[in-house]
């Protein structure tokens, strides 16, 4: 079964420079490795069960000889970089992905075979997952994984996982922006083999969303109702995902650390639950929104 959202992959243009802004945000960002045969490489900051992902082109040739294709109206990873980066990516963490392949499949989802993969941190740690992503009938921002590597050994991967100056130790949610919420929540339920969930409103975004609640994480399809950052994800990108929020031990933690790295003031806003939250802009999220909940 889909356990949780293991994590949001964020494409941006140079790797240091992305690492640098994730940084100035308040997350602890680490070197993850190239990957060999796709012209890739990434850097993490893990949190206590999942993590963000930021990715970049390292070798142009290598990637354009790998086969990269198209995601949905996303296009391909340099046309997505170039229109500005940001989260290309949901990955839905799975317990049994051969098994979850098996029941997409009942369900008339296009989906790939599970194939394995694995790598050595830069801390000597093995990794091993096994990843699967959607066919062309099924072009959604998804990718399934099954991590092999128990969770304890995996924060091992870098000091100090789940502790970052911005306090943050969780992902709460990720959201999709769409023109048609109702029709785009169906697709998905497919997909997941999950009941369509009601839509509600959402105050910070602006948008109706339909919520998919994946384990301790919530997927959330959103079409905005008034101005705000969902309309103007959709007007920038088409739809997609663009936005990650993190649930933190400290809001002023968070704001602190940002304006003392130059940052300007995150913007602020109140949840339809009564929480407050702040939300970095794509100027300096690297092309995504990436929101702060929890108490002061």
């Amino acid at each position: 079964m889909f356990t949780r959202i293991d994590h949001v992959t964020i494409c941006v243009p140079d790797l240091q420079r992305g690492i640098e802004q994730f940084t100035k945000l308040g997350f602890n960002m680490h070197a993850a490795g190239a990957h060999p045969g796709r012209g890739t490489h990434n850097a993490i900051a893990f949190n206590t069960d999942d993590y963000i992902e930021l990715l970049a082109i390292r070798d142009e040739t290598e990637y354009k000889s790998s086969g990269g294709r198209a995601v949905g109206s996303q296009g391909t990873l340099p046309e997505f970089i170039a229109a500005g980066g940001g989260i290309r990516y949901v990955v839905i963490q799975s317990d049994d992905l051969v098994a979850d392949v098996a029941m997409m499949r009942e369900r008339g989802v296009e989906v790939g075979d599970p194939v394995d993969g694995g790598r050595r941190a830069p801390s000597g740690h093995d990794l091993r997952w096994r990843v699967t992503t959607l066919g062309a009938a099924n072009p959604l921002p998804l990718v399934f994984i099954q991590q092999l590597t128990p969770v304890e050994e995996r924060r091992k991967q870098v000091p100090g996982a789940g502790e970052h100056p911005n306090g943050v130790y969780q992902l709460e949610r990720a959201y999709i922006v769409t023109a048609d919420v109702e029709t785009e929540a169906a697709t998905y339920a497919k997909v997941l083999g999950m009941p369509q969930p009601k839509t509600h409103k959402g105050t910070v975004i602006m948008s109706d969303m339909a919520v998919f609640e994946i384990g301790p994480t919530g997927l959330g399809i959103a079409q905005p109702y008034a101005d705000g950052p969902a309309s103007a994800a959709l007007k920038r990108r088409g739809p997609g995902p663009f936005q990650a929020l993190y649930r933190t031990k400290s809001m002023d933690a968070a704001a602190r650390w940002a304006d003392s790295h130059g940052l300007p003031p995150l913007a602020r806003g109140v949840r339809n639950t009564g929480e407050h939250a702040m939300l970095a802009t794509p100027d300096v999220a690297c092309g995504a929104y990436i929101g702060f909940v929890g108490p002061q």
